[in-house]
């Protein structure tokens, strides 16, 4: 008889310590044409496949479905599948006994199962089919299980879509307990990875020997009596004693990994940005500016208005492309880090439709949560957020410029910007000197695998404006992208006199009626 565990691979030798005797299923070479027919299809699939056999649905599965189980193997081959499986029988028991009974195949996309494959019950995610296998007289023999485990790809999106809740309610804080009032429900809601969370002000936290004070670590986790509790440091500079913490119980059915921690370091980035907005506008007594009018387009209330630090003007602009148009996106960003460094960002998503703007306000979130917590150079937050991107499993792809003005010397500014695929930005010199600020095109964000991504510098002398843009502004169908950076660069000639404000103004005025897509801008002028 020919070895019917051949092609088992590295599950060779478990095939064949199994006593197959003492199964339901008898010995090998007792088994029937269709077993063996099966076995054999099986064990050359690359796939994740297994087999119920038996009255008691002994299992018998390939290389590819040994991992998914976890600590269950190699125990389960040849075992009953309701041993196996005793914790989630209830589940699926009743799905095999619908295929053996012979009503037809069974399809699960995304099933939840708390399995216990690592020592406790563990929140799981899989899609698979149960299909019935039959003898050549018709009849069923046993049942077929394809299966494919998607725990990262749901955890992914169901964490992505708080961040994205979150960092939308944070959006127009004007204080810390307006901060607490909208965040607080959020986080609360999301009991699936934060079952029982709370925002710790300072003065307001004893320390411990996991979380000694002042702080210094980003995340901590403790043992409790009541469970697992993680500590997140809501700040994005120097631990220190006037540190806010996010403390959140960990759901005892998911492993504290670093996709698990990671998600708690994006929570914490984005508190911590709300909370900075949140006393620097209780600290200067500044009312609130509404981000969003209620009569603006979806796209327009994902943009907010732009931070004007001292020494540097900076104006903005959305143009959709014309009445009727989809939604797209394209959008811009300008905010203060925790370090006096102001970020400018202007971006543009694939697509024009609503989840191009969808996507849009995820990556916007993203990048700003990153930027926060991270306070590192351009090159290395693209890079940052290419891995969260992949990490949550947002598949769209997106061009950025990501530019950020520092102090140089002799109170001069230094623009310092990495690019993402995107049209490079324009600079106006004080003496009316017009140019391409060009580098080295470098891949877009989405693509796969890790890109090697670049910071260039220039300075800026009181006087000097720098433009950026998407590509509505300069791409026509009647022409290339050349000729219409040679119209920007002509357009923008006798311009260095004129405010960042103006210059908007003046780009839209030249250009209106010839843009045939979305049109973002941000200028950024560098004053006296």
């Amino acid at each position: 008889m020919t070895d019917p565990f051949a092609a088992a691979g590295t599950l060779r030798d478990a095939y064949r310590r199994v006593d197959w005797a003492a199964t339901s299923i008898g010995p090998a070479a007792t088994w029937s044409p269709a077993l063996l027919a099966a076995v054999d299809l099986m064990l050359h699939t690359r796939a994740p496949v297994t087999l119920f056999w038996g009255p008691d649905d002994v299992l018998i599965y390939n290389e590819a479905y040994a991992p998914m189980i976890g600590d269950k193997h190699p125990a389960a081959l040849g075992a009953p599948a309701g041993q196996v499986f005793a914790e989630i029988w209830d589940t699926i028991g009743p799905m095999l006994a619908t295929v053996h009974a012979g009503d037809g195949a069974i399809w699960v996309e995304d099933l939840r199962l708390l399995m216990n494959r690592r020592g406790f019950l563990e929140e799981t995610f899989f899609t698979f089919s149960y299909s019935a296998v039959h003898h050549a007289d018709g009849s069923i023999a046993g049942a077929i299980d394809i299966a494919s485990e998607t725990t990262a790809q749901v955890l992914g999106r169901r964490r992505l879509a708080l961040l994205s809740r979150l960092n939308d309610r944070l959006t127009d804080v004007a204080d810390v307990d307006q901060l607490l009032d909208r965040a607080l429900p959020v986080l609360r809601a999301a009991t699936d990875d934060l079952p029982g969370v709370d925002i710790l002000l300072p003065g307001t936290q004893a320390p411990t020997a996991a979380w000694p004070a002042p702080l210094d670590r980003d995340v901590a986790v403790e043992s409790t009596p009541a469970g697992r509790i993680a500590r997140i440091r809501l700040t994005g500079a120097e631990p220190s004693r006037a540190d806010a913490v996010l403390v959140t119980r960990i759901n005892p059915h998911l492993a504290v990994d670093e996709e698990y921690l990671g998600f708690f370091r994006l929570i914490g980035a984005a508190l911590a940005q709300g909370l900075h907005r949140a006393r620097t506008r209780q600290a200067e007594r500044r009312a609130t500016a509404m981000e969003r009018e209620l009569a603006e387009a979806l796209q327009r209330s994902l943009l907010a208005a732009p931070a004007q630090p001292e020494h540097t003007e900076v104006a903005v602009r959305y143009q959709p492309a014309h009445e009727g148009a989809h939604i797209g996106g394209d959008w811009y960003d300008a905010f203060t880090l925790p370090d006096g460094r102001l970020t400018v960002v202007v971006g543009d998503v694939t697509g024009h439709d609503r989840r191009a703007a969808a996507a849009m306000s995820e990556i916007r979130s993203l990048l700003r949560g990153i930027s926060y917590a991270l306070l590192k150079p351009p090159a290395l937050v693209l890079t940052g957020l290419q891995e969260a991107l992949q990490g949550f499993a947002v598949d769209v792809f997106a061009t950025v410029v990501l530019a950020q003005i520092e102090r140089a010397e002799h109170g001069t500014r230094r623009l310092r910007w990495s690019n993402a695929g995107h049209p490079p930005p324009v600079l106006i010199a004080p003496d009316g000197t017009v140019r391409l600020l060009e580098t080295r095109a470098e891949t877009l964000l989405g693509t796969r695998g890790r890109v090697a991504r670049t910071d260039h510098t220039v300075e800026l002398t009181p006087g000097t404006s720098v433009i950026f843009y998407t590509d509505g502004l300069v791409e026509r169908r009647d022409a290339t992208l050349d000729d219409g950076l040679a119209e920007l660069t002509r357009v923008l000639d006798g311009c260095a006199a004129m405010t960042a404000e103006e210059i908007c103004d003046h780009l839209l005025a030249c250009f209106a009626g010839s843009t045939e897509d979305d049109v973002v801008l941000a200028v950024v002028r560098a004053r006296d």
